[in-house]
């Protein structure tokens, strides 16, 4: 077994949509990144590397490269995670902790569980995402960013 933690934070800004973990969430601000931002995948993608010893999604997607401007989250995700079933290994579990201060995300977290399991081919029961505040503390808690954090923990496959 390895385990792999990561962290992502995005600054919210006005007219971006919000992407948490595939679902579109409807709100007036949205992560500002090079991709679509979801802080949700990115911490699960650099927990998986994390845990693979193979260094961070900068690495392998840097903002730098206009071919990952705006690009869809899920498929730098479906990446690393076919990287890491090529390497022998399948999800143990994962556990995602969401800080913002608003909208609550509640409603779409069941939907969130669903697209990280079908990423992961894995059953949903693996898959814990959570969501709490800041209670008004740093930018997050001032409303001017959104954070995941991730733990992750991988098996190797059996032959």
């Amino acid at each position: 077994m390895r385990i792999g933690f990561a962290s992502d934070i995005h600054r919210l800004v006005y007219g971006r949509k919000l992407i948490l973990g595939g679902v579109h969430v409807p709100h007036f601000n949205g992560e500002l990144a090079h991709s679509d931002g979801d802080v949700v995948y990115h911490a699960i993608g650099d927990a998986v590397l994390g845990a693979l010893a193979l260094g961070d999604l900068g690495k392998f997607f840097p903002d730098s490269d206009p071919k990952y401007k705006d690009m869809d989250s899920s498929i730098i995700l479906s990446n690393i995670v076919s990287e890491m079933k090529n390497r022998g290994y399948k999800l143990g579990n994962l556990d995602v902790m969401l800080s913002l201060e608003k909208p609550k995300v509640r409603p779409y977290i069941d939907e969130m569980r669903a697209n990280i399991a079908k990423i992961f081919a894995c059953d949903i029961e693996n898959v814990s995402v959570k969501a709490g505040t800041n209670e008004g503390f740093d930018a997050v808690g001032q409303g001017l960013a959104v954070k995941a954090d991730c733990i992750i923990a991988i098996e190797k496959e059996e032959k």
